[in-house]
């Protein structure tokens, strides 16, 4: 992998004072005026494209679906660029949030905002295996056994509620989760490209629930919080439903599709380019390797997540409409790529310690490369 050009060169994208025409070092969403201490939001938010890029078709279709999932969710832009961000990188994505926070309907309205194929599984207690990723299925006319794919050969998967199925359930996504392939009776079956799993979790009614172990927690690339909705959010969702708005018909609230599989990838060739100079990758290290030592974790980040980290950010980057990474575009998407990651001790939990104040505390000591 090569990278940028080294402290001294004067076209070095990070020096003081250096950088594309027109960009400040650090420009972006969250620039680097503050002082270390002040942490960054726990959500990406949404990017502030730099005038110093040229516009590109791919991201500007991308930009798009915002408008688009906007016409049937209020607010959840961040919710929106973080679903985004894992389809540049062909990631998954774990959505939580308390009941009636539209969920669901995010993602439905997404997937119709994409030319892409869409299914969804409920996820209870008494689905077996075989229904997520198919089975051989014998034909009496044949006297053989054919197989018969199941919901998991789609593009975006929405696994809805996926802590409420048993494990043995929960691990048939393992393998496609990773490998993205599904192995049935021996026999590897590719799955589609691009394919995306979004798990919804609720954060209350632990009754009858499996928490998802640490394993696959780790194949998520992103874990996404959706927050109850401002006054005037609300105010506006009740407005819609009182208007005849129809969450069950998204056609009627005009949503369509606004990109396909082939701006994506467009859109993740371009992402590749992003270049990461070597202060940001030994950042970006940093802060995995800190969580490994913090008294307040008994499980830290995993070479996995540094990985993740570093995709992230360049998505974002490229989002933002630069073609380097910056030390603010790691800490905007540090938050939702490791808080899942990490474990908290007995201890620190009793002492109403959480994931988001560990990488907080992280976040702010950690030296900043400038």
């Amino acid at each position: 992998m090569s990278y940028p050009p080294g402290p001294q060169d004067p076209s070095y994208p990070y020096g003081q004072g250096r950088g594309e025409p027109g960009t400040a070092p650090g420009a972006g969403p969250y620039a680097p005026g503050a002082p270390t201490g002040q942490y960054p939001p726990q959500q990406p938010g949404v990017p502030e494209p730099s005038a110093a890029v040229a516009s590109s078709p791919s991201r500007t279709k991308l930009a798009n679906l915002r408008a688009e999932v906007a016409k049937a969710v209020v607010g959840q832009d961040a919710a929106v660029t973080g679903l985004v961000i894992a389809l540049l990188c062909r990631g998954h994505v774990l959505v939580e949030g308390v009941p009636g926070v539209a969920k669901t309907l995010l993602v439905r309205t997404l997937g119709a905002s994409l030319d892409l194929e869409m299914k969804r599984v409920q996820f209870t207690p008494d689905l077996m295996p075989g229904d997520v990723t198919g089975s051989l299925v014998y034909d009496a006319r044949t006297a053989e056994f054919s197989f018969r794919e199941g919901p998991v050969f789609t593009n975006l998967m929405l696994a809805d509620e996926i802590n409420r199925t048993p494990p043995k359930t929960q691990a048939s996504l393992l393998e496609a989760m990773e490998e993205r392939q599904v192995s049935v009776d021996g026999t590897p079956r590719p799955l589609p490209d691009p394919f995306m799993v979004i798990a919804t979790q609720n954060p209350v009614e632990y009754e009858g629930t499996y928490p998802l172990p640490e394993a696959q927690l780790d194949r998520f690339l992103l874990k996404l919080v959706l927050p109850l909705p401002a006054r005037v959010e609300e105010i506006e969702v009740v407005h819609r439903h009182a208007n005849g708005f129809d969450p069950r018909n998204l056609a009627a609230a005009g949503v369509r599709a606004v990109a396909d599989a082939g701006d994506l990838a467009t859109a993740r060739a371009e992402v590749a380019k992003v270049q990461v100079g070597p202060e940001v990758l030994g950042y970006i290290v940093d802060l995995c390797r800190a969580t490994r030592t913090s008294p307040s974790l008994s499980l830290g980040v995993s070479p996995r997540g540094a990985t993740a980290l570093l995709a992230t950010s360049r998505a974002w980057a490229w989002l933002s409409g630069r073609t380097f990474v910056t030390p603010d575009d790691v800490k905007s998407l540090a938050h939702p790529t490791l808080r899942h990651r990490v474990q908290l001790r007995a201890e620190a939990e009793l002492e109403g310690v959480s994931a988001q104040t560990v990488l907080d505390g992280i976040l702010g000591t950690v030296p900043v490369p400038r």
